[in-house]
């Protein structure tokens, strides 16, 4: 769902897993028949009754910087249509056993994910971003490349960590919040 430039990396990360194969892309109807790294646009979001009916997966691959509200109202889209959501970890990951991650989040390339960290629905853990033990990170946030959380770090709903960014332990981040690059979060103390 979105054939937009975070969509190639999806594409990248899916391409590496063995659990799926990709039929196409769903995005606006001026884009249908274009060409995303071997991959067609074969519909827009009105057909995800008719696809979900015929039992595909879905993800969000619509980016995310600052505003989460497209990649939600697209993952309600698909809740509402009773699809199966897709939750995708690169081979190239590594998530702890005794880690959660909720349905429909995509973990990129060499992402560290500690014990008891719980991530949660229709995020995105971008490539090599270190999330550290008891960290929560909730629905519909956008951890960046490189960003560091450490532990029991709590971030908000629809939050945004730009890239290299970091989290000091025990910091909590409200819902909505965009923390820059580079920045120190030291934010509120559970």
């Amino acid at each position: 769902m979105g054939g937009g430039s975070h969509c190639n990396s999806c594409i990248d990360v899916i391409e590496q897993c063995d659990n799926f194969e990709i039929v196409g892309i769903l995005d606006s109807k001026k884009c249908l028949g274009e060409d995303l790294l071997g991959y067609k646009i074969i519909g827009r979001d009105d057909d995800i009754h008719n696809l979900a009916q015929q039992d595909y997966q879905f993800l969000v691959t619509v980016g995310q910087i600052g505003i989460h509200e497209l990649r939600k109202n697209i993952f309600n889209k698909l809740q509402n249509a009773n699809a199966r959501i897709a939750t995708v970890v690169s081979p190239r990951a590594y998530v702890s056993k005794h880690a959660n991650i909720g349905l429909g989040s995509i973990i990129m390339h060499d992402v560290l994910i500690n014990a008891r960290v719980n991530v949660g629905m229709n995020c995105i853990i971008n490539s090599k971003a270190l999330i550290e033990h008891d960290a929560v990170i909730k629905s519909h946030c956008h951890i960046s490349t490189s960003a560091v959380l450490n532990g029991q770090t709590m971030i908000g709903e629809g939050s945004f960590l730009g890239s290299n960014a970091v989290c000091i332990e025990g910091t909590v981040i409200p819902p909505k919040s965009f923390i820059k690059a580079n920045s120190l979060f030291k934010g509120q103390q559970k």
